[in-house]
């Protein structure tokens, strides 16, 4: 498989080769000035589906959820796995990785949706069957909230 300069794909190929290249990353810690601690961020209505390519267009696995914060929303990291690969990634690995683009939808919320596009023949090497999405929410006072499976969803390419 060549290497890409597309961060969405590394995901694709890094799950997708069950490598954790995220792992081993030491979590740190967040210091914060006030003596009040942030609220946690809540992350609802996730969901993610994957759409196989065909006819010569590209795939795509989306996800999307609504996410929280009476601070406002920072942003949200997303990565899809495999249940096959039990990879069963951690916060601290989730913030090395790519994120969703977030909309705001009212002062406390936005929308997130993440999509990335899946070739012909990366669907040819996906591990079939269900797979994951963790995601990491991050509101604008510093606090996280961690979904270790936020969504599931079937990969099922025709070969």
């Amino acid at each position: 498989m060549s290497k890409t300069s597309h961060s969405s794909k590394r995901i694709v190929l890094s799950s997708l080769l069950g490598v954790a290249v995220i792992g081993g990353i030491a979590a740190g810690g967040l210091a914060m000035a006030s003596a009040s601690a942030p609220t946690e961020p809540t992350l609802e209505n996730g969901s993610a589906r994957f759409t196989a390519p065909s006819d010569g267009k590209a795939g795509s696995l989306t996800f999307a959820a609504d996410v929280s914060d009476d601070s406002g929303v920072k942003g949200v990291k997303v990565i899809a796995w495999p249940a096959s690969s039990k990879l069963d990634p951690t916060e601290a690995e989730l913030r090395n990785v790519d994120s969703a683009v977030c909309a705001k939808t009212a002062d406390d919320t936005s929308r997130c949706t993440y999509t990335l596009r899946v070739t012909k023949a990366e669907a040819a090497e996906l591990a079939q069957g269900t797979w994951y999405v963790s995601a990491l929410a991050t509101a604008v006072d510093g606090g996280t909230t961690f979904v270790p499976r936020a969504a599931t969803f079937d990969v099922t390419v025709t070969h």
